[in-house]
């Protein structure tokens, strides 16, 4: 059977240390701990855990290497993120989670997973990914929460 192959944002790793998300955050990062899944981690995501509490930098530093796949922003991902941009999936301020949803697309995760409810896993927004998605030429990105993949 495929590994999943699980593209995360910071709020996975975070949501370790927050009493509404821990459970199914840390099951989520024990399961690559265990080789079950491989975790999509991208430079984006590097840079956004430089700025994170020294706990999260911590866990994350912690995952496995085999069982992470490194992805890097390029220009075709950044590319995708404008064209978000440009159809107003979100706004100039949440360029960062559309370029998220890009490059989860662009590596062609099996999902992305994350607590952003506001700008990613929300349902008009996931619909708006997935047109541009489209239109563009890529195929449809399943987003979830990780109480969904657990």
């Amino acid at each position: 059977m495929k590994t999943l192959r699980l593209y995360i944002d910071a709020s996975v790793i975070g949501g370790c240390f927050d009493e509404e998300f821990s459970e199914e955050s840390c099951a989520l990062l024990q399961a690559a701990d265990e080789g079950k899944v491989t975790l999509i981690v991208s430079d984006l995501l590097a840079l956004e855990m430089e700025f994170a509490p020294p706990r999260v930098r911590d866990r994350f530093a912690s995952l496995p290497p085999d069982s992470l796949e490194p992805v890097l922003r390029t220009a075709e991902s950044e590319g995708l993120r404008d064209a978000y941009l440009e159809a107003g999936v979100v706004g100039p301020r949440a360029a960062n989670d559309a370029h998220h949803v890009a490059l989860a697309t662009v590596a062609r995760a099996d999902v992305l997973v994350s607590w952003n409810f506001r700008h990613i896993v929300h349902l008009d927004k996931i619909r708006g990914f997935n047109a541009v998605n489209l239109r563009e030429g890529y195929g449809a990105i399943e987003i979830r929460s990780p109480r969904e993949i657990i």
